[in-house]
């Protein structure tokens, strides 16, 4: 028998137990193990709850317990979640979690630990909710050099920007939508300003440099909460949507890495998905590009990705694959005043201010193509026109 505790009882967490009940028997013939949720940690009482005599409050009593395995953290946050998952780590229980902010910020100092202690730390519910992302990287596509990852990893403000084209409301009352259905928190920095994409990126960024480690810090970032509905209404009339995107690219030993608002042609994948669903592109050097897509966030599908974890630790007791992330001596991210990236400008357009450049016609607007940030807000500034990231 595989004796789980989970710490946390909210969303994930009552998710998690749900699944774990509900496909008991089915998940016991995939691993070939029993898996038991042994105790339930939260600091309320759920009388009406059909795991309440598993709610326990005091966490000694798991720490203390030899046939604890595997906790599974869904408290959220990196101070409470951080110091539980370091002393289940220093038990040698495994931890797995969906906590993005811990994993990217607390990655390399856990992963050691649980690296020296024999168990193992699983995060494939950090990224993408129930879409399988971070074992396809450490294992489907082992074989490759990741070259590029491209995508939209944050439902709450992939929600605003549909409802704004497709209701022809303001952000502020797209935001209002969002928070009124669940999908965005009563404070929702972390999401519409870029800052959760940015989490994630530095996850995947870090398994595609092979666990050289990217911080969240190194990652140029900016949200949606700028973009207007006039922004919405004019990529809509030029063939295209606004998207948050998450972007990396390797360039030989060293990577480029940004969360940015983009112009995203709808005859690109990217540029039709709609709503709280995230979509991921990897492009790998055999494999070319790969698509991973569906719901990015939600009790269900995140716990999915939470089980999938566990059920891997029931069955072979450790992941060899998810080993220690590096801390390398000198950045191997581009300074990004350094990239150079593809530019759309909008407004009432007089093409003499690009003469400096080579321009791409593109409707009523003009694409200049490999320029960096500084040089497209120059000509912005200069010219008055608007001016966002473009995705080609």
């Amino acid at each position: 028998m595989f004796n789980v505790a989970i710490l946390g009882f909210g969303v994930v967490g009552c998710g998690t137990a749900e699944v774990l009940s509900a496909n008991k028997e089915n998940i016991k013939v995939k691993c070939g193990e029993e898996i038991n949720i042994k105790y339930i940690l939260d600091i309320r009482d759920f009388p009406d709850s059909p795991f309440a005599d598993l709610v326990i409050h005091d966490a000694d009593v798991i720490f203390n317990d030899p046939e604890v395995d595997c906790c599974v953290e869904t408290i959220g946050g990196a101070k409470i979640a951080y110091e539980f998952t370091k002393r289940a780590l220093s038990c040698g229980k495994s931890v797995v979690t969906s906590n993005k902010e811990l994993v990217s910020t607390k990655g390399p100092e856990l992963l050691q630990i649980a690296h020296d202690n024999n168990c193992s730390y699983l995060f494939e519910a950090s990224v993408g909710g129930g879409i399988p992302i971070i074992r396809p990287l450490y294992r489907c596509l082992a074989a490759n050099n990741i070259l590029k990852i491209c995508g939209i990893v944050n439902g709450t403000t992939n929600y605003i920007l549909t409802s704004m084209k497709h209701k022809g409301i303001s952000y502020e009352e797209a935001l209002a939508r969002a928070q009124s259905h669940g999908f965005a928190e009563a404070d929702p920095t972390a999401d519409v300003e870029g800052i959760d994409a940015q989490r994630k990126l530095s996850i995947l960024s870090t398994i595609a440099m092979e666990g050289i480690y990217i911080s969240p810090d190194d990652i140029q970032t900016r949200g949606i909460s700028e973009v207007t509905l006039d922004d919405i209404n004019f990529a809509e009339e030029v063939g295209c949507q606004i998207k948050l995107i998450a972007f990396f690219k390797r360039i030989e030993d060293r990577c480029c890495v940004y969360v940015m608002p983009h112009f995203v042609p709808k005859s690109k994948i990217l540029g039709i998905v709609d709503d709280v669903f995230n979509c991921v592109t990897v492009e790998g050097d055999f494999v070319d590009e790969t698509l991973f897509y569906g719901k990015g966030a939600g009790s269900r599908p995140t716990a999915s990705a939470v089980c999938g974890d566990v059920i891997e630790l029931a069955a072979c007791k450790k992941s060899e694959f998810v080993r220690p992330w590096i801390i390398s001596s000198g950045s191997v991210v581009i300074p990004y005043d350094e990239v150079k990236c593809d530019f759309i400008f909008w407004g009432d357009i007089d093409r003499s201010v690009f003469a400096d450049h080579e321009i791409v016609e593109y409707g009523d607007a003009v694409i200049i193509r490999k320029i960096t940030e500084a040089e497209a807000r120059e000509i912005s500034d200069r010219s008055g026109l608007k001016v966002m990231h473009f995705l080609k």
